[in-house]
């Protein structure tokens, strides 16, 4: 059981949404967004899967390259070692002097009384893979246990003395400044081996290629900026495509909502293509046979309206034989309110609103004369009034009034409890008008549908065809800015309560 009954507000329409839904509106929902979210995907993904294919091509040969450099450099420093190994001891300060002025050898050589520590380049896979490969090489050729240190780093900071000596601090001459530029400094390739007991025999030099591993920084600025401006060029076309496409389709979308207001548009320029074509030519013919069907109909209701106007003339006519004036009264006004019955059904089926002034109505004074009919027709209805005044059109109001009243006569009057109405007054400025029966009431699922044009529930099914009743009063009331709400009382029956403006 439900501790609280269930509601269905047919009020004011809701806010305009936040700029954010209307922007994820335009991209998921509209066609020009959904065009351009699958262009910029695919290009994406064919971007990255070619950036993929080519970096795995750059990949590939690197460690080529990487593999021919290592040999290549533990081939000279496996001569350099031998050469120097079998020289005096005395003999290797001045050969590597003479090597220093005269030139003979790519190596920076230098002898150490321990070893000299070096820090690798962090996160560079290939450079893991030439120090491996050149230790692999060396250590083959040097004698077996020979302590041996292989290590590729950066020359800024780089150490060639364990007295702290910096590569940086050796002459031009030994070294070409380029590549020890901090703007773009070369990797050198470090070799220590201890040759004998205490003397560490060291070697750099930088690669054939020195600058091998930047050709791994793939995913640079450099090379993303041309991949993003082919993107967003990508993206500009493809609105500028959309648009034109979409554009006569945003004119058949103006010309269906103008139909649907009731206004006869003029027939669509027939342009974009095929299928856009075919869709407009469609929409011009289906709406030329709502045209022609409309006037029909007017010509149809035009005639009847004709025809019931000459009974009406007469009832009027006989009414004035009447010597009680106020039955005579009654039936002038119950006339009136048939004449402008129909003249409403006509301008209704001509598809515009009712002409009918807006004034102060005693809401209490029409519900009073309402309950006395319907008691005169037999039915148990009580009437909880106040005086209370609204603005609006009057035939309407009463229209709308006497449609809950028909509604809950009809569908809940109980033989034990009446119908019963109540006027109060409402919020803000607003009249309140209640009307509660004693029937079945309705299913908490079928409350949303309550209101719109032929809903009709399964106990009323068999009593009549087609439901039109509450859907006029939801009209009537939303055209005066008032709202209605409908819901399931707690001690049983149905209720509908209206807020129409104050007079």
């Amino acid at each position: 059981m439900l501790s609280e009954p269930a509601e269905a507000d047919l009020g004011p329409p809701l806010p305009q949404r936040p700029w954010r839904q209307r922007a994820s509106s335009f991209l998921f929902d509209s066609l020009q967004g959904r065009f351009v979210l699958a262009m910029l995907g695919g290009l994406a993904l064919v971007q990255l899967a070619v950036n993929a294919v080519w970096y795995s091509q750059i990949e590939q040969r690197v460690r080529r390259q990487t593999e021919l450099a290592a040999h290549h450099v533990a081939s000279g420093a496996t001569g350099a070692v031998r050469a120097l190994r079998e020289l005096p001891a005395a003999y290797r300060s001045l050969l590597i002097e003479q090597l220093r002025t005269m030139g003979g050898t790519r190596f920076l050589v230098f002898v150490n009384s321990a070893e000299v520590p070096v820090t690798p380049l962090t996160g560079q896979p290939m450079a893991r893979l030439l120090e491996h490969q050149v230790s692999a090489e060396l250590g083959a050729q040097l004698p077996r246990g020979t302590p041996l240190r292989v290590a590729l780093a950066s020359p800024l900071g780089l150490a060639v003395s364990p007295s702290g000596a910096l590569l940086s601090d050796l002459p031009d001459s030994w070294v070409e400044p380029s590549l020890i530029a901090a703007e773009r400094p070369a990797p050198f390739l470090v070799i220590q081996a201890e040759t004998e007991p205490g003397q560490w025999l060291y070697l750099s030099s930088t690669l054939p290629d020195p600058y091998f591993l930047e050709q791994l920084e793939f995913f640079t600025w450099q090379r993303l900026t041309p991949q993003l401006l082919a993107l967003g060029l990508a993206v500009l076309l493809t609105l500028i495509a959309v648009r034109a496409i979409t554009r006569p389709l945003a004119g058949l979308s103006q010309a269906a909502a103008r139909v649907g207001r009731r206004v006869a548009p003029k027939p669509l320029k027939v342009s974009g293509t095929q299928e856009v074509r075919q869709a407009i030519e469609a929409f011009n013919d289906m709406q030329e046979r709502i045209r022609r069907y409309i006037g029909d109909r007017e010509r149809l209701f035009a005639s009847i309206s004709h025809d019931l106007r000459t009974p009406i003339t007469r009832l009027r006519l006989r009414s004035e034989l009447l010597d009680d004036t106020a039955v005579q009264d009654e039936f002038h006004e119950d006339l009136d309110e048939l004449d402008m019955m129909v003249k409403t059904a006509l301008q209704i089926v001509k598809d515009t609103d009712i002409h009918e002034n807006r004034a102060p109505l005693r809401i209490d004074l029409v519900l009073q004369k309402m309950v006395r009919d319907a008691r005169l027709g037999g039915h148990k209805v009580e009437l909880d009034s106040q005086p209370l005044t609204a603005f609006g059109k009057p035939l309407a109001l009463k229209r709308a009034l006497g449609n809950l009243l028909d509604n809950a006569m009809f569908y809940g009057e109980s033989q034990q409890q009446p119908v019963q109405v109540a006027i109060a007054p409402g919020e803000a400025g607003m009249v309140s008008v209640t009307v509660r029966d004693h029937g079945p009431g309705v299913p908490e699922a079928a409350l949303a549908r309550l209101g719109q044009p032929y809903t009709r529930l399964d106990h009323g099914a068999a009593m009549r065809k087609e439901g039109l009743g509450l859907s006029i009063v939801r009209e009537i009331v939303a055209d005066h800015g008032g709202s209605v709400r409908f819901r399931n009382h707690p001690e049983g029956g149905f209720e509908v309560r209206l807020a129409l403006p104050a007079g």
